[in-house]
């Protein structure tokens, strides 16, 4: 799991290509606010953009205002925000419960949705009700999202369609015959290592890409990768791969992913405080990684899943989004298009330093985590939530 944010610098630099050019009566067809603008904060020394190296006060404050440290999209909130009225509380001690968790864990946020309504809200941190707290790997679940947008909107015919039809560049390499779909299921069977402890990893060697080709870096690289399984055989977690969903879905739409979910995700989910998502060298958006919304959002896009994402996506997208389309052995853990899946038939997003949305479907409940773990990865800590959550779930 570490390994997985320390990608992040990879994927600021590496989502490098040109969008596919449209007419104007093509991206006429997708709703797009001119209000979505480009943020560009202050310049820094590069060491200080090394989020991995921040104390924990700094990430505890830093993580409030990511787009004061990185270049990104401000995305407006929706101008009819969805409202989440008061439900019944929680059973006092299993509040307390929840509060003791979250001081044990350093979260700084934890919201429950049952039926639409709130029935626990709790800050901390220095976090409020209106401030935005970053994604991680969270941000993965809300591009296969877009994915589902693009298909449902005809930019993508099929998600058996080759993923070279969208992104030519890799055609000759280890991505020719993969699909859209495997890619999605991180199954596309091309070998990567994520292992930042060994210099000669494939991600250990992105600077040096970087360094060289610029925005082409992350096809120069890709090209370099190979084979070790055929295409939907092997599951294997790439960060770089969510990158690439990403890029298959504005060559296709021609937006990157911020505009688009402005009117996909934004307005379709009613979120109320805006959302700022950061864009790699090439202006787009950085699939993988990377936004910034409020506590109260994070369960708005986690009732929106819930409820079957309205007409943004095509009918049962999240039935199979949020299934187990790959199983890992008999642990009653898998994983669908970018979300994971649970035991209990549970499914959710889950990013490092303890962010998460967990949807559980038989309750109709939804549970909104955003933290500070010390640790980047901490498998007791989302073990201890993941415990408790089911607790949440079982109360009256």
């Amino acid at each position: 799991m570490r390994l997985k944010f320390a990608l992040l610098a990879g994927a600021l630099a590496l989502s490098g290509c040109s969008m596919t050019s449209y007419t104007d009566a093509e991206v006429a067809s997708v709703p797009v606010s001119a209000s979505v603008e480009m943020v560009t904060p202050p310049e820094r020394d590069p060491s200080e953009l090394q989020v991995l190296f921040w104390t924990d006060e700094q990430r505890s404050a830093r993580f409030r205002e990511m787009e004061n440290w990185f270049a990104g999209h401000e995305v407006p909130a929706s101008p009819a925000p969805r409202a989440l009225p008061q439900g019944e509380p929680l059973d006092a001690a299993l509040a307390s419960e929840i509060k003791a968790l979250m001081a044990s864990t350093n979260a700084s946020g934890v919201m429950v949705l049952q039926d639409g309504k709130k029935r626990f809200e709790q800050y901390g941190l220095g976090l409020g009700p209106q401030d935005r707290w970053t994604s991680f790997s969270v941000a993965k679940s809300f591009t296969s999202t877009l994915l589902g947008a693009a298909v449902r909107d005809g930019f993508i015919t099929s998600l058996d369609d080759p993923v070279t039809k969208y992104v030519p560049q890799l055609t000759g390499s280890a991505y020719d015959g993969v699909t859209v779909r495997q890619i999605a299921t991180m199954t596309s069977g091309v070998a990567w290592n994520e292992d930042y402890a060994d210099p000669d990893s494939d991600v250990a060697k992105m600077q040096e890409y970087i360094n060289a080709y610029g925005a082409d870096a992350i096809f120069a690289q890709m090209k370099t990768l190979k084979r070790e399984a055929p295409a939907g055989e092997k599951w294997l977690y790439k960060t770089v791969e969510t990158n690439l969903i990403g890029i298959v879905v504005e060559n296709a739409v021609g937006l990157p992913l911020a505009k688009y979910a402005k009117s996909k995700i934004a307005d379709a989910a009613g979120f109320e405080g805006d959302m700022f998502w950061m864009t790699d060298p090439r202006g787009g958006s950085i699939g993988g990684c990377c936004l910034s919304i409020r506590l109260a959002d994070y369960a708005r896009m986690g009732q929106f899943a819930l409820e079957g994402g309205g007409d943004v996506v095509p009918e049962g997208w999240f039935v199979d989004a949020g299934d187990s389309l790959v199983d890992f052995g008999d642990s009653g853990f898998g994983y669908g298009y970018q979300w994971w899946t649970y035991p209990g038939g549970n499914w959710g997003a889950q990013g490092i330093f303890g962010q998460a949305i967990t949807i559980v479907p038989s309750r109709n409940m939804v549970v909104a985590i955003v933290s500070n773990w010390p640790t980047a990865s901490n498998n007791d800590n989302r073990a201890l939530w993941r415990n408790l959550i089911e607790k949440i779930a079982a109360a009256d």
